[in-house]
């Protein structure tokens, strides 16, 4: 293979760049690299303890259980870290408010409750489970050991919900990639709405026939239950980006693209249905113009608020990063709870969403002007970003929305009616939505097995649901006046999320895990020695010819800035992997360009400095 595997790849006669290769590459230092990729969904890296950042500690020497500690201790150190943060809450808290801060109150129960939820969700890993499944078990455990009585704190439970699902909106709506989008927009329209309106109409035709759910309730159900988890999803093919599956045919980028549509279409939808279901003191005209009402309030306030966060704060300021993350998500909030308040509910999710797709689109625009200097220091603080700050956000959301919600899970009320045949529902509901999924497929460019693999993607549920499923309890048990029918249709709705999470998030996953070696590409970016080392030189000196015989333009600069970083990183990564191409290693120049404008030479200047990787061949020579 001598091309570039950042060459255009073609679904349905249609270029498309695989975006899903961009983050995560090794870069060597200032390689410059143009494109700052932004993630779907959840779920950041985290690979597992038998992931990559495992492989780093396998020398260690000692104790058998040290071993496994240090193996492990990559992954296992973050959540580690998240429930240190909460003890020392806990330690400051009882200095400070010691009435509030004694373990048999609500609300150290409450912290007790997310403690232990991050700690289980630890230790499921161990035995290759999702940690989402440890935290919605443990909910179920705490609430069923008699500890979950959080009187008092109702509007703070939901609060904690309701800020899980503004983080999973934002990140949505970060994730959505317009050119992408633009590209490939019939095969994800296909694959976002054939497949969910066919589970949502047979989930609530069953629902209707089996649980006596009036037609509102069920399409509501529906649509709780046929979002896909970008947390399961993201995980997974981060992993297979790892090992190089999938990567020749673009499918990485199309199954990013379709998950956050597919959250999209049903979160706007959820909120569309529950804003319906609950204006029953509205006339029936009122009821009928609540949904457009809405939509045009959630896009018009949504792209105001996000024009705004392209403007402030200025590209210059000393934490730019850091104002707009606040910023972003002082927006959210203030777009799902201020809707409630004006009584239109549908707009906040919708608003949330368009708040982060318009500024990331204007962030992203703002990047080609950026000199070649602030370009690097943006990669050296990508941890930094606005979606990384999410992601972090979300690491503490995620034992409060899986917890919280397998809390509602009482044995003591229980129905067994409504288990079996939530149970029959999701399954019927999953079949039908991998069926008309596998049919949108067609019409691509793509291997029969590839299209299969593309319908597997769509399987795992989880994060979404928890987000969703207890909305319509927390907005039945507001009321001024209780409704019971109301409590135990919104109580039928949380029960069959759950029963989504158990059966899909772990089997959707070892599915993908397990297939994708089967059924996807292994792409060989590195070659087998078939002359791309000469072929990555040449990029090199491509660059310099064009530099001696003309001057380019800023934008021009930056194009060929970015094919070097390309070049040089494949080279890194071969001289890693493969141990064999010292020549090269010795052969590859760092070539950076000056345009700051300090007077050290004009925009454009390139100068030339010895690689990384000769360096350290001169270190162990001199030591011989």
């Amino acid at each position: 293979m001598t091309q570039h595997d950042h060459t255009a790849t073609t679904i349905a006669d249609q270029t498309l760049p695989d975006y899903s290769e961009q983050k995560h590459t090794p870069t060597p230092p200032a390689a410059l690299n143009t494109t700052t990729d932004i993630e779907i969904g959840v779920g950041g890296n985290d690979d597992g303890p038998h992931g990559h950042g495992a492989e780093l500690h396998q020398d260690y020497k000692g104790p058998k259980i040290w071993r496994i500690l240090v193996k492990h201790w990559p992954y296992i150190s973050q959540p580690l870290a998240l429930a240190a943060v909460f003890i020392a809450l806990w330690v400051l808290g009882y200095v400070l408010l010691p009435d509030y801060a004694l373990p048999n109150t609500p609300i150290m129960r409450i912290f007790f409750l997310f403690v232990g939820a991050q700690l289980t969700g630890v230790l499921v890993t161990f035995i290759a489970l999702p940690d989402m499944l440890g935290m919605l078990f443990f909910g179920v455990l705490y609430t069923n050991a008699g500890l979950a009585d959080f009187t008092g704190y109702n509007k703070f439970e939901a609060f904690l919900r309701e800020m899980a699902l503004i983080n999973i909106m934002l990140l949505a709506g970060l994730g959505l990639d317009a050119s992408a989008f633009k590209k490939l927009w019939f095969m994800i329209l296909r694959l976002t709405l054939v497949p969910t309106i066919a589970e949502v109409t047979i989930i609530a035709m069953i629902a209707r026939f089996t649980l006596d759910m009036p037609w509102f309730w069920g399409i509501l159900l529906g649509l709780v239950v046929t979002a896909v988890s970008p947390n399961v999803v993201v995980t997974v093919m981060l992993k297979l980006k790892e090992e190089r599956l999938g990567l020749n045919s673009g499918i990485h980028t199309l199954i990013y693209a379709m998950t956050s549509c597919n959250d999209v279409v049903a979160i706007f939808l959820f909120g569309v249905i529950l804003s319906v279901i609950f204006s029953t003191d509205k006339s029936l005209t009122q009821q009928i113009l609540q949904g457009p009402i809405g939509i045009g309030i959630g896009i018009v306030f949504g792209y105001v608020y996000g024009l705004m966060l392209t403007i402030l704060p200025s590209t210059k300021t000393a934490y730019l990063n850091g104002l707009r993350f606040v910023l972003t998500v002082l927006g959210g909030t203030i777009s799902v709870m201020g809707s409630r308040t004006i009584g239109y509910p549908s707009a906040g999710a919708l608003g949330c969403m368009t708040i982060a797709f318009f500024a990331g689109i204007g962030w992203k625009g703002q990047q080609q002007h950026l000199t070649p200097q602030q370009l690097q220091r943006q990669l050296e603080n990508e941890n930094s970003s606005v979606p990384a700050r999410l992601d972090l956000l979300w690491k503490f959301l995620k034992p409060v929305s899986f917890s919280l919600i397998g809390k509602e899970i009482n044995f003591d009320v229980l129905d067994g009616r409504v288990v079996g045949y939530g149970a029959l529902l999701v399954l019927l509901g999953s079949l039908f939505r991998l069926t008309f999924a596998y049919l949108s497929t067609y019409g691509g460019n793509l291997t029969r097995k590839e299209r299969a693999y593309i319908t597997i993607s769509c399987f795992p549920k989880a994060t979404v649901q928890a987000a969703l499923g207890p909305l319509a309890l927390d907005m039945a048990r507001s009321l001024k006046g209780v409704d019971e029918q109301s409590i135990n249709l919104a109580s039928n709705v949380l029960i069959i999320s759950v029963l989504a999470i158990i059966f899909t998030a772990p089997l959707g996953a070892v599915l993908m895990l397990r297939l994708a070696p089967l059924w996807l590409q292994r792409s060989d970016v590195h070659g087998e020695g078939n002359g791309n080392s000469n072929s990555r030189d040449c990029d090199v000196n491509e660059f310099v010819s064009s530099k001696s015989n003309n001057t380019d333009s800023p934008d021009d600069t930056l194009k060929i800035s970015k094919k070097i970083a390309q070049s040089l990183s494949q080279a890194g990564s071969k001289t890693q992997n493969n141990g064999s191409s010292n020549s090269l290693k010795g052969a590859v120049d760092v070539y950076t360009v000056d345009g700051d404008g300090d007077g050290n030479g004009d925009a454009g200047q390139v100068s030339r400095t010895q690689s990384p990787w000769a360096k350290e061949d001169e270190r162990k020579a001199s030591r011989h």
